[in-house]
């Protein structure tokens, strides 16, 4: 079953968050992430979220999304955008 995870990022300084974009991606697709939306324009069409820059990422599983997310690789691209962006994100099991 897939594993998605789904990154809401409001970004105060683009400077350190294109160190994070500059290491993340490689790390991603390392573990098999295939990026389904990037940033891409939003519209709000029920409800009063306030979504900022959102990402959706397919992987084959759960697992292999958490696996990336705990690697060392990605800690290390992770802590490049520490105090760069209000980042929240999640890992939801797929069909």
């Amino acid at each position: 079953m897939p594993g998605y995870i789904i990154t809401n990022a409001e970004v105060f300084d683009a400077e350190a968050y294109g160190e994070y974009g500059a290491l993340a991606p490689a790390v991603i697709k390392r573990y098999g992430g295939e990026f389904l939306a990037q940033g891409g324009a939003t519209e709000i069409i029920e409800g009063s979220w306030q979504p900022h820059r959102i990402v959706v990422i397919r992987f084959d599983s759960v697992e292999d999304a958490k696996a990336m997310y705990n690697s060392a690789d990605y800690q290390a691209a992770k802590a490049k955008r520490e105090g760069a962006a209000d980042f929240n994100m999640i890992v939801v099991e797929g069909l």
